[in-house]
């Protein structure tokens, strides 16, 4: 009997053309069906040309034909026929690196209230314990939480030509920027969109960031424009996914994941928060949220977080659970989902 995982494992070994990663990590594979030796397979809609369309197709329907079992392959592009290609995405040669930084991470979410922050600031700290040198940028102009998860209130000094320098959080080894730095508890942000765009630019370009290993970008949820202005302004190693299990935040996660496509923007994997329950005083363990929903998108799953009260409070009081409490077994998930991006980010470069 022909399963899905039989015809995944076998999609797994077809690159996209001109990468060295495969069409079900980049996320073009969508739905999988299998009945009565029939396979049909559901590519999601992409940047993709048609002639890229047409020798990918040709690709899958030799390797799952050879599948034993499978009688006959049917495969939609995700495109209607007829349909123009979507723009061709931005070209990151044109992109101008920031001075010092080899490499350049985002974080985003399709919608608010994932933990979005709460993974970024825990994967800054968590590669700073693997020996990298750290930055961490707080693109969320609207709602910024840097400050406080990082329990820090310093301001960030004045460099020469208009420069500034970031704030570092010497016991963490992290430099830091973000508008939370600039702005009272009770200053409303009612901004409209040049003007966002303006400070990211400014916060990538007019921040005078040491030599740094991995520069982490907090993205605000959604596509808008701090995502765009980012994937335009600096060429990105790459977008790492948050997401809860629930469909709800499913949907919007593959807005997120056609954005990053169309900017030419390689998808680390996604990380699934608050992935489940585990209750501390009967060890039961709740699915609340549903449970392996991430799974669905096609991405590879980075890590499973659950929910757990260290590391809220961590945050709230400035302290991350990640140093912290460095032997909790979270900061050791955390750890591993730094590694984890450290391996697939290299696996870009080849």
């Amino acid at each position: 009997m022909i399963s899905e995982q039989d015809i995944r494992d076998q999609l797994k070994r077809i690159p996209y053309p001109g990468s060295s990663r495969d069409i079900v990590t980049l996320g073009l594979v969508g739905e999988v069906l299998t009945k009565d030796g029939t396979v049909i397979i559901h590519l999601r809609p992409s940047s993709a040309t048609e002639e890229v369309l047409h020798h990918l197709t040709g690709r899958i329907t030799s390797a799952i034909s050879a599948v034993p079992g499978v009688q006959k392959v049917t495969i939609h592009s995700g495109r209607p026929r007829g349909a123009a290609p979507q723009p061709a995405p931005v070209a990151a040669p044109a992109l101008t690196p920031l001075p010092g930084v080899r490499r350049v991470i985002a974080v985003a979410s399709g919608k608010g209230g994932v933990g979005k922050s709460t993974v970024a600031v825990n994967l800054a700290l968590a590669l700073k314990a693997l020996d990298n040198r750290v930055g961490l940028l707080d693109a969320d102009i609207y709602g910024p939480s840097v400050p406080l998860m990082m329990g820090t209130e310093a301001m960030p000094r004045a460099g020469q030509d208009k420069k500034i320098y970031p704030v570092e959080k010497y016991k963490y080894g992290i430099s830091l920027i973000s508008m939370g730095f600039f702005l009272d508890d009770k200053s409303p942000v009612i901004w409209r969109g040049p003007i966002v765009m303006s400070i990211v630019r400014q916060f990538l370009r007019d921040v005078l960031w040491d030599e740094l290993d991995y520069l982490i970008v907090d993205l605000p949820p959604g596509t808008g424009d701090a995502a765009l202005t980012l994937a335009q302004e600096v060429p990105l190693s790459g977008g790492v996914i948050v997401s809860t299990p629930q469909d709800v935040a499913l949907l919007d996660v593959q807005r997120g994941i056609a954005m990053f496509r169309q900017v030419n923007v390689p998808i680390l994997g996604i990380i699934e928060n608050m992935s489940y329950y585990v209750c501390p005083h009967c060890g039961e363990r709740e699915e609340i949220f549903g449970h392996g929903g991430v799974e669905k998108t096609g991405l590879e799953v980075l890590g499973e977080i659950p929910i757990v009260e260290e590391i809220r409070t961590g945050g709230d009081v400035g302290k991350p659970l990640v140093v912290q409490h460095p032997e909790h077994p979270m900061a050791q998930v955390f750890r591993q989902i730094a590694l984890r991006v450290m391996e697939v980010d290299m696996e870009t470069l080849q």
